[in-house]
């Protein structure tokens, strides 16, 4: 019997290396068994892990932990000691020298000199007053002056700031002490994680029907209530981190510790938040730690009179598309600023998790533009990722989820990198959710590009179920993406000008009226349905928001027309508004019943293109999808995995949804023995067109 023939020396050598990553990284091999085809690039899981284990093991050895390095806003900034003097410290490697001024010493700005210390920081101590008082009292403005290596004197607002304010006219804001004698005290526990993601991403300026900016407070009395009666149970809040202009919607961030002043104080947030618990909604925070605004005056830029400190210097450091600058995520003091901000919101304002903004351009150094990432698993290793960034990345989702294993943390990345939803232990980033952001854009294509006799089932499909095996995704029909100036709702894509004519119930259904309707709950139920394992709603959008978003600037006169959400239409009872927001409401409190978003991925059984029809199970309910504009079916023949009696639980035709009430709810359905579309029973329906309908076996439910 002749030997087996030797191995090629390429192969021995890649299992060799196969060898050492998997005894190097803790779960690896289970990851390489969901997916074989990562099994070329486990040398990239083994670095990227091996790398954050020595951060971590560094910041144990140098710093006492991760729990201790975190906790940076404890000691850097302003505080108050316990004998009534000011503590200040600040982290400024290229200033000559740093001093504090403000109010307290009539704006003197050598008064108070900070001590050089190792490393590039700072510290001040200033005594109390005779009566044991702090000098400097709360709500004091204050200012860092820097003095630079080449003789300037600069005026810097500190980056550990909690709250900073825009009087009257001015152009930059002011540095304001925040420490109120009779902080807020949370009184509800936070709620536990959700079993399914049902997210109401909101920005809290905008929530108002009435053009102006609108408060914590009317966020907390007014929105609030819809929301957890719509039957969400997560609020994404955007735009919170402190940002000096308004219209960058909150991406261009100045002040990373500070919550926004212009919707009132930090205690109006917290307020907000313990609110939302106390009605079993969890509250994320929609963070932006892939770059940060250019501002020097009030933001970290040139904050010590260089242009590298909290960024890379020169060209590394400026996103060209978003004219902003770029954090060196490599920096030992940078890494506690991002790292203690994370715990900052958590710990200070209870959030519970956060929804990563630029996760593309983090993880890249291209950031992401010009790219179309085909899917090739080659253009997610090598020399193009900033492995210094997936690191803090994967640090950030570490101390989230040790802190508060219940967070939850979400991220926007375009690529589609494989394992960023993985956990650590398997070399991956750790994120609970990605955005599932294909799906909004096919949406847009077919409303803009197809006729609706035209509209690819199959690519559909597609395109709701083309996601890596358990990581998990955010499905969401639009955001406040779609919605941004030079763009539109779906609501407005599908009905447009005859939204501002046609919307009322004494008038009959137009022809465009209807259709917009009828699909607009089409599809947002087989996204909500078969597109993740969460769901995602901008506000307002839920009952077909007209228009778009634009924010007060110079180009539109610093008009607040298009930067509110007119609610009072869908409050309304003569506009159609309210059917979508019915329909809505009753889709996410099926779910909440059913957890279809919880369960495993749908069994699609049939995408018909000469009939238009889409069907699937998932949770132990059959959806049936008709989207065919003009043809109902008789006894149309629906595969299921059971039999038994089936009852209809969700029907888009209904007259509470603006529908055409075809359907009798009476009706039972009874699936038979009969193989169809590779199922084994089946049962026959009346699917009357442009219809969503949800059937329930209610054998099993009793």
């Amino acid at each position: 019997m002749a030997a087996p023939a030797a191995p090629a020396a390429g192969e021995t050598g890649l299992d060799a290396r196969l060898e050492a990553a998997l005894a190097d990284v803790p779960e690896l091999a289970r990851l390489l068994e969901i997916d074989p085809y990562l099994k070329p690039f486990a040398a990239d899981f083994q670095r990227r892990y091996k790398k954050f284990s020595q951060v971590l093991h560094d910041i144990g050895e140098n710093e006492g932990g991760i729990d201790k390095f975190s906790r940076g806003y404890e000691s850097f900034g302003i505080h108050r000691c316990s004998d009534g003097g000011i503590y200040c410290k600040e982290w400024a490697p290229g200033a000559e020298g740093v001093f504090l001024t403000g109010e307290f010493s009539g704006w003197n700005p050598f008064s108070h000199p900070y001590k050089k210390l190792e490393y590039g920081k700072w510290e001040l101590y200033i005594p109390p007053k005779q009566n044991k008082s702090p000098l400097i009292p709360h709500g004091s403005k204050l200012k860092v002056v820097i003095t630079s290596k080449s003789g300037e004197i600069l005026y810097r607002i500190s980056p550990w700031a909690k709250y900073v304010v825009r009087e009257n006219n001015n152009v930059n804001y002011d540095w304001i002490h925040w420490a109120p004698e009779d902080p807020y005290k949370f009184k509800h526990s936070r709620p536990k994680k959700p079993r399914s993601l049902r997210i109401y991403e909101s920005h809290v300026g905008i929530s108002s029907h009435e053009g102006k900016i609108a408060s914590y407070k009317h966020f907390t009395s007014n929105v609030l209530p819809r929301i957890k009666d719509l039957g969400y149970n997560c609020i994404q809040l955007m735009a919170i981190m402190e940002h000096a202009y308004y219209a960058s919607f909150g991406y261009q961030i100045t002040s990373f510790f500070a919550a926004s002043s212009r919707y009132g104080t930090p205690e109006e947030l917290k307020e907000l938040v313990d609110t939302a618990h106390s009605m079993g909604i969890v509250v994320l925070l929609d963070v932006v730690h892939s770059h940060a605004s250019k501002n020097s005056e009030d933001g970290l830029n040139m904050f010590d009179g260089t242009d590298s400190c909290y960024f890379h210097s020169g060209p590394r450091g400026t996103h060209d598309l978003w004219d902003s600058r770029l954090f060196i995520y490599s920096s030992w003091e940078v890494l506690r600023f991002l790292l203690s901000n994370i715990r900052w919101w958590l710990e200070e304002y209870c959030f519970d998790g956060f929804r990563f903004d630029g996760v593309t351009s983090m993880l890249y150094h291209h950031h992401g533009m010009g790219q179309g990432f085909s899917g090739d698993y080659n253009e997610y290793f090598g020399l193009q990722v900033d492995e210094d960034a997936l690191i803090y990345l994967m640090l950030a989702n570490h101390l989230a989820h040790t802190l508060y294993p219940d967070s939850i943390t979400i991220a926007e990345d375009v690529s589609g990198m494989p394992a960023l939803c993985s956990p650590t232990s398997q070399g991956g980033g750790g994120f609970d959710y990605r955005l599932a952001m294909a799906i909004p854009d096919k949406w847009i294509q077919l409303l803009k590009e197809f006729k609706d006799e035209d509209w690819n089932m199959g690519n559909i499909v597609y395109t709701l179920t083309n996601r890596r095996y358990l990581e998990k995704c955010v499905a969401y029909a639009e955001s406040h993406d779609q919605a941004l100036v030079g763009d539109k709702t779906l609501a407005f894509w599908l009905m447009d000008a005859e939204m501002y004519t046609n919307m009322s119930v004494l008038a009959p259904f137009t022809p465009v009226i209807d259709r917009g309707i009828q699909l607009h709950k089409m599809i947002r139920l087989i996204t909500h349905g078969l597109g993740g394992e969460g769901y995602l709603n901008f506000m307002g959008n839920e009952f077909g928001h007209p228009e778009w978003l634009d924010f007060p600037r110079k180009g539109n006169n610093e008009s607040y027309h298009y930067a509110r959400r007119q609610f009072n239409l869908t409050d309304d009872d003569l506009l159609r508004y309210k059917f979508l927001n019915n329909f809505d409401r009753d889709m996410n409190r099926l779910e909440e019943r059913c957890g279809w978003l919880s369960a495993p991925q749908a069994y699609v059984s049939e995408k018909h293109e000469a009939n238009k029809t889409i069907t699937f199970e998932r949770a132990g309910l059959l959806f049936i999808f008709n989207f065919h504009p003009s043809k109902s079916y008789t006894d149309y023949r629906v595969g299921t995995a059971t039999p038994g009696k089936f009852k209809i639980v969700l029907d888009s035709d209904a007259a509470e949804y603006g529908g055409h009430q075809r359907l009798d709810h009476n009706t039972d359905y009874f699936a038979e023995a009969f193989e169809h579309n590779g199922r084994p029973y089946s049962l026959l329906v009346y699917i009357p067109s442009r219809v969503a309908l949800i059937l329930q076996n209610v054998d099993l439910q009793n």
